[in-house]
């Protein structure tokens, strides 16, 4: 196996890992407050229904926070496996050759799991 990042780099891309988990939590708590906001914010005082435009704009906005949520909660799951190779010693790492991950990858995308030429690959299978 190719040489370890020393202590001070991989302290480092821990403190970044949990900056940007930090900031995608609170991304995510703000979004589930601001549903949460709109949904008390529905009583109709007026006794007139509620435009079926408005209700519209209202359920595809509730849809999109729902799916950035989602790609948020896939995001948080590849931080916490980054922070566990950390922890076991495997981060900067290709899963699957095993090669040392660059460094200024790493630094682009911290939780990274291959190296450039195997995502490449697997991004052309995908047809990215």
């Amino acid at each position: 196996m190719p040489d370890k990042f020393d202590a001070k780099k991989l302290d480092f891309f821990r403190k970044s890992l949990e900056a940007m988990r930090s900031q995608i939590l609170g991304d995510i708590k703000s979004m589930f407050d601001e549903n949460k906001g709109d949904q008390s914010d529905k009583g109709d005082i007026s006794g007139h229904a509620l435009h079926m435009a408005d209700v519209a704009t209202d359920m595809y906005d509730r849809e999109f926070n729902l799916s950035l949520a989602s790609n948020d909660r896939e995001l948080l799951q590849r931080i916490q496996d980054a922070l566990n190779r950390i922890e076991k010693g495997t981060y900067g790492f290709c899963l699957k050759t095993g090669k040392k991950i660059s460094e200024q990858r790493l630094r682009a995308v911290p939780y990274a799991e291959y190296c450039l030429e195997v995502q490449e690959e697997m991004d052309k299978k995908v047809g990215r």
